[in-house]
């Protein structure tokens, strides 16, 4: 029976972790598009966003993320997310970004349901004001604009110095309020984490093509935002049908492609 995948320290954490321990690769070869293509689409009984001590504590460690949400926290996500209202005003912001989601993540090789379900939590779950220029340049708030992006991203993207002046931070908020723009950082964001876990930089993950996809996805959404609460809900609205149809229409034949 197969254990539990972990993560080994230099990781490419997911991708030659998992990978050595469910498809047998080949640890001394960096893989490649093959790799990923050819593994079978599942493996019974495995939750991709379970993440076991080991897992957590090396995401700690080389990427500082901040461990689980508080459950009244989790409550009043659940609750958000059942408020119609909100639901459809957030589904009509991102048709009007559909065009932008589509560019950026054909140009940085990201799968756009990933991109659009992390808009979609974000925009839902949005506190009032924080796209208000005076909110963010107050340094109440630390991440900014719809996918809630950290100038530390910019600095990431070499978009920034490492040690930015007060005029480059005030430059950076306008940034990361500008929608396409923002878009455009969350996908280099996501692109840049695939590249660390060791995917190949042109390969799009598909989560329902397999668990080791799946995982990957689920590993980069809480690299993004911190919580494990956070990929099981990212998942669930890749696979959202409303979702499916504001980005893709009737085009049944790329479901699964989407996912």
């Amino acid at each position: 029976m197969l254990g539990k995948p972990l993560f080994t320290a230099a990781f490419a954490a997911v991708a030659l972790a998992i990978a050595s321990m469910v498809l047998g690769h080949d640890l001394s070869r960096k893989p490649d598009s093959t790799d990923f293509k050819n593994h079978s689409t599942g493996i019974t009984g495995l939750n991709p966003t379970d993440f076991s001590p080991e897992e957590l504590q090396e995401l700690q460690r080389r990427f500082g993320v901040h461990g689980p949400q508080t459950p009244i926290a989790q409550l009043f996500t659940q609750g958000v997310d059942q408020l119609e209202p909100l639901r459809a005003q957030t589904l009509s912001k991102l048709e009007r970004l559909e065009p932008i989601i589509h560019r950026e993540c054909r140009r940085q090789h990201v799968n756009p349901m990933l991109v659009t379900a992390i808009l979609f939590d974000e925009i839902q779950h949005s506190k009032p004001g924080e796209d208000f220029p005076l909110i963010a340049h107050s340094g109440l708030v630390k991440t900014h604009g719809l996918a809630q992006i950290g100038i530390s991203e910019l600095i990431h993207q070499n978009r920034l110095p490492k040690n930015p002046t007060k005029e480059d931070i005030v430059w950076a908020r306008e940034q990361l309020l500008d929608p396409a723009i923002n878009i455009e950082l969350l996908t280099g964001k996501i692109r840049r984490l695939k590249q660390e876990l060791g995917f190949p930089d042109d390969y799009v993950l598909i989560a329902s093509r397999s668990y080791l996809e799946a995982k990957a996805i689920a590993t980069l959404t809480y690299l993004h935002n911190g919580k494990l609460d956070y990929p099981a809900r990212i998942l669930r609205y890749m696979q959202d049908p409303e979702l499916h149809g504001l980005m893709y229409g009737d085009r049944v034949e790329d479901y699964s492609w989407l996912i």
